[in-house]
C-alpha cells in the first residue's frame, strides 16, 4: 500500500503551514465575527416552534413583532425546515410566552408546539467558567499522565496538538454560525479523549522502537517516526472511520437536540485523526532533531 512508502515526516513543514493557515483564519474569525452562543451562555431566552409547515422567517418575525415581541434572531432547524428558533436578548415573561404562542396558533394552526428556555446572566456566566475549567483541568491531567508514562517532550507535542483540534473546531462553528451550546463543551471533551488516545498509539510505537535505536543524526530520528506512523496508520485510520460511522448515524438519525453535538464531533475526529499523524509526532521530530544539531555544534 502507498502508506508504506510514504514519507511522513520530511513534509511536516507544509503541514505546520496548513494548520497555521487555518490557526490564523480561525482567530480572524474570533476576533471579527465571534462565536454564534446559545442560550446556554448568553442571558436570555430561547423558544423553539414547530411550526409543521414551510415557513418564511419575516413572517415569524412579523407575528413576534405584532404583539410588541423583538426577537434578536431567528434560524430555522428540523430535518424538514419546519421549526424556528426565536433568541431573546432578555428573559421573557409567561404572558408575552403565551401571547407568543397564541400567535402563532392563529398563524399557523393549532398543532404549533412551542419550547422555551431561560437562562440569567448569572448562569450563563457560570455555564462558560465551568466550560473553560473542564478543559484546562484536562489539559494539565493529560501533561501529568503523558509525563509520567512517556516524557515532557511527548506531553507538550499532544497538549499543542490538542489545542489545534479544538481551536479548528470552533473555528468551523465561527465561521459557518452554527450554535455553540452545553452540548458542544462535551463534544469538545470528547474529542480532546479521542485525540489523546490517538496521540498515544503513536507516542507508544515511538518509545518502543526507541528501545531498539540509537538517534545519532537528523535522519535516524526520521526513519524511527516515520517507521512508527506506518505501524500505526492502518488502526488509527480504522478508529476514526468507525467512530465517523456512528457520528453519522447520531446526526442522521439523533434528532436536533444533539446535532450541534456530533457535528462538533464529526469535525473534531476528523481534526484529531490529522493531528496525531502529522502534528503531533512532527513536533517530536523537529524538537529532537533541533537537540541532535545543538550537540553536534557544541
Amino acid at each position: 500500500m502507498i502508506f508504506k512508502n510514504f514519507d511522513f515526516v520530511s513534509h511536516r513543514k507544509w503541514y505546520f503551514i496548513f494548520s497555521g493557515a487555518l490557526v490564523i483564519i480561525g482567530l480572524i474569525s474570533l476576533l471579527t465575527m465571534g462565536l454564534n452562543l446559545g442560550v446556554d451562555f448568553q442571558s436570555g431566552s430561547r423558544v423553539q416552534v414547530a411550526v409543521g409547515q414551510p415557513f418564511a422567517e419575516s413572517d415569524i418575525k412579523q407575528a413576534a413583532e405584532k404583539i410588541g415581541m423583538h426577537p434578536g434572531s431567528i434560524t430555522t432547524e428540523g430535518q424538514n425546515k419546519d421549526q424556528a428558533v426565536l433568541m431573546f436578548p432578555s428573559t421573557i415573561t409567561k404572558d408575552q410566552y403565551a401571547a407568543l404562542k397564541k400567535e402563532m396558533q392563529a398563524k399557523y394552526g393549532s398543532k404549533v408546539d412551542m419550547q422555551e428556555s431561560t437562562v440569567n446572566p448569572m448562569v450563563a456566566r457560570e455555564l462558560a467558567r465551568s466550560a473553560l475549567y473542564s478543559v484546562l483541568f484536562a489539559a494539565i491531567g493529560i501533561v501529568i499522565y503523558v509525563t509520567i508514562r512517556f516524557e515532557f517532550k511527548f506531553a507538550i507535542s499532544a497538549i499543542i496538538a490538542l489545542l489545534h483540534d479544538v481551536l479548528l473546531v470552533i473555528t468551523m462553528f465561527s465561521l459557518f454560525r452554527i450554535e455553540v451550546d452545553l452540548p458542544f463543551i462535551a463534544a469538545v471533551l470528547t474529542i480532546v479523549g479521542y485525540s489523546i488516545h490517538d496521540n498515544i498509539i503513536i507516542f507508544d510505537r515511538i518509545r518502543d522502537n526507541l528501545k531498539h535505536a540509537k538517534l545519532k543524526t537528523v535522519q535516524d530520528v526520521e526513519d524511527l517516526v516515520n517507521k512508527s506512523i506506518r505501524s500505526t496508520f492502518v488502526r488509527s485510520i480504522n478508529t476514526v472511520i468507525t467512530v465517523l460511522i456512528t457520528a453519522l448515524a447520531l446526526y442522521i438519525f439523533g434528532g436536533d437536540t444533539i446535532r450541534h453535538f456530533t457535528i462538533a464531533l464529526i469535525i473534531g475526529l476528523v481534526f484529531g485523526a490529522y493531528s496525531s499523524i502529522f502534528i503531533a509526532s512532527q513536533i517530536w521530530v523537529s524538537w529532537k532533531e533541533s537537540e541532535i544539531k545543538k550537540k553536534k555544534s557544541a
